[in-house]
């Protein structure tokens, strides 16, 4: 049974690994597009989750080139 909570399973890959060992070291920025990616089909809508990845590596660009953003 999956713990929800604390190992979701669209979080956990078959080989253990889960997406908090790559994101927990990262900025928030960084994390939620990896974390979007890695999610990708296994929550939500795949096509949904790739766009949250791209919203927030397009805000992590506008903020390091300071353009603004949405």
């Amino acid at each position: 049974m999956s713990d929800v909570v604390n190992h979701p399973a669209h979080y956990k890959f078959p080989n253990g690994a889960e997406v908090i060992d790559i994101t927990e070291n990262l900025g928030f920025m960084e994390g939620s597009i990896v974390k979007y990616v890695c999610r990708a089909g296994r929550k939500d809508d795949r096509l949904q989750d790739l766009q949250k990845a791209r919203w927030y590596l397009d805000r992590l660009i506008a903020n390091e080139t300071k353009e603004p953003h949405d």
